[in-house]
Order: C-alpha cells, then structure tokens, then sequence
C-alpha cells in the first residue's frame, strides 16, 4: 500500500492495483488552498460535504464515489462508514461526519475525516481500536487538536499514524501546526513524501508517526 497526502485531508492510496481518493479538495485562494492535483481513481471517499474535503469532480476516470456510513465491498477491498461527528455538539455547529475504515491487504487503514467530538464513543472505538495506519486530524479549531488527537490515538492503539488537516504552506485558516500532536504522544516523526507500507513491515511494539509532505501546498 502506498499512501500520499496532498494536504488538509486529502489522500491518494495506491492498494491491490486500484486506487484511492480520499477527501478530495476545491481551491480556494481566499484561504490558500490550491488548485488540486488530477489524477484517476476507482473510488472516491467522502468524510463530509464541505468544500475542502468533497470534490470528486478533481477525480479523473469513473471512479465510484462513497459517503456517508454503511459498508461496502468493491474490487476485493472492503469499506465500512462509520457515523461520528464534525464537532463536539452532536453535529450542531458543523454538521455530520464520517470516519472510514477501509480493510486490504490485510491491513485495516482509518481515516477520521474531520473528526471533531471530544473523544471516541466505545461504539467507535470498536470499529476503529487496533487500526494498522491511522490517519488523523490534529490542527485543531475545525477538528479535534493535537492534545485530543493524541489522546485519541492512544486509545486506538494504530501501529502507524499520520497527522493531516494542520497549517501548511500559505494555508490561512486558524489551525495549528503538528507540534502538540507530536509533543503529547513523544514520538519523533518520520518525515517523507510517501509511505509505502506492507503488513510484515507494520512495527509491533510501538506506534510510529510518519509526517508526509503536503505536495499540493509546495508547489503553489
């Protein structure tokens, strides 16, 4: 599996020949966020209907496009939707949000979305707990921040994890950076572009944090 973020919560994962959009962004100069890379997909994943996270139009091909929970099998890969919400008000402030888990190569890979309640229901941590690779926001104001975030990856117990959805570049929404994140969990991070990764390569005592380059974002 090979993961790469282009920044906010946007992901392309490469897995069994077919490939992943995950949170696809629309450019919005007012607040930094460039135009989005093209690429072709087979699935697009949406976590909610902001602008930010919700054009599967930037997708290239016919890519068959999931929101919302429920689950799904497709192409030997299996999604599961699941029901959480983008603030700690049950939805009233920014409405809903989904976290998916996606199962392949037997490896079980979580994306929170924007994930903003205050910590995980035990409903949700049964589906996401003992997750391989996590990928989570940590920028705060819009999402859980670094404190909760860490928090909630303790809790989840990932063998990796991935911060996403912090400042990055011109970025000018008031978010912070991965520094608390990091901070609260006491892990030094692995800084690359790309994660490839297969399930007898996964660390098995503690978890790693692997900060990926928002490419998008360099190339403005």
């Amino acid at each position: 599996m090979t993961l790469q973020w282009f920044g906010q919560s946007f992901f392309r994962v490469e897995t069994q020949g077919k490939v992943i959009a995950i949170d696809p962004f629309s450019p919005d100069p007012w607040v930094g966020i460039p135009k989005p890379p093209r690429f072709r997909a087979d699935l697009v994943l949406v976590t909610h209907a902001h602008d930010d996270h919700n054009n599967a139009g930037a997708i290239e091909g016919e890519p068959l496009v999931f929101c919302g929970p429920g689950e799904y099998e497709t192409r030997g890969i299996f999604i599961e939707g699941v029901s959480s919400f983008h603030d700690a008000s049950s939805g009233k402030e920014r409405g809903a949000n989904t976290i998916f888990v996606i199962e392949t190569e037997g490896m079980r890979l979580i994306h929170m979305g924007d994930f903003g309640e205050a910590r995980l229901s035990e409903a949700q941590l049964e589906k996401t707990g003992g997750a391989d690779i996590l990928l989570i926001p940590v920028g705060g104001t819009f999402t859980i921040d670094g404190k909760q975030a860490a928090a909630i990856t303790n809790r989840i117990e990932p063998k990796v994890v991935i911060p996403m959805h912090f400042k990055v570049g011109d970025l000018k929404l008031r978010i912070d950076g991965p520094e608390l994140f990091l901070k609260e969990l006491g892990v030094k991070p692995v800084s690359e572009e790309k994660l490839s990764v297969r399930t007898k390569d996964l660390p098995q005592e503690k978890t790693e944090v692997h900060l990926l380059r928002a490419t998008s974002f360099e190339k403005q």
